[in-house]
């Protein structure tokens, strides 16, 4: 079945380009395709698509608030930010609101259409420079040799399968434990960590070092 995907950028020329980059790649079915925040909305009730591309600026709402609608009225639709803008706070406001991806709009055809491939598969998409960019934002001026030291061993562990994409139902099996157990584990971890999602606990992890960017790639 081809990765069913809902377009959502206010310029048409856009939008154009990248629903031609995606019907190229073959596995890949653009659905829908919005100019704001409501129609966006209205076509991933009647859609459910597996993939939203979002970009940041829209009328009337931000694809912040887009992608935080998505999280909680359908969380299985993966929210892949496609946007101008490289700055860290915008990394981190799409963080903050559950996306599992974000990449420019200057990225290359190849990396547009793996990105959408790898958020499908609940697995994260940022491009390098992205994550280095966020790396500061986040830690802020905290010790990070100190926060190292604070995740158990076993906390390590679920998060690195958390950036694999595994559900906490197959965290538990891997590693012989309940859901409920890995739930717990994942509330430490935000607590520990100060953040708000497993994406961004996931992307905290990485820029302390905790877990490697290439572990969080592969299934």
């Amino acid at each position: 079945m081809p990765i069913r995907v809902i377009l959502v950028d206010d310029h048409a020329v856009v939008r154009v380009g990248i629903r031609d980059v995606l019907e190229r790649a073959g596995d890949i079915s653009v659905i829908g395709e919005a100019e704001d925040g409501e129609t966006a909305r209205r076509l991933i009730r009647e859609n459910q698509p597996n993939v939203l591309v979002l970009d940041i600026r829209l009328p009337t709402t931000s694809g912040i608030e887009v992608a935080r609608w998505t999280q909680a009225a359908y969380p299985d639709v993966a929210v892949l930010i496609m946007s101008a803008y490289d700055d860290a706070p915008f990394l981190s406001a799409a963080l903050q609101a559950g996306a599992k991806g974000y990449i420019l709009k200057t990225a290359s055809p190849e990396v547009i259409v793996q990105a959408i491939r790898d958020v499908n598969e609940g697995k994260l998409a940022f491009d390098n420079a992205m994550i280095q960019k966020v790396t500061g934002f986040i830690t802020g001026e905290s010790d990070s040799s100190a926060s190292l030291e604070v995740l158990t061993e076993r906390e390590v562990e679920v998060l690195a399968l958390v950036g694999k994409g595994f559900t906490n139902k197959a965290i538990g099996m891997q590693l012989g434990i309940s859901g409920r157990t890995v739930q717990g584990h994942l509330a430490r971890i935000f607590k520990k960590l100060q953040v708000n999602s497993r994406t961004e606990a996931v992307m905290r992890a990485v820029a302390f070092g905790l877990i490697s960017p290439e572990n969080d790639i592969e299934p």
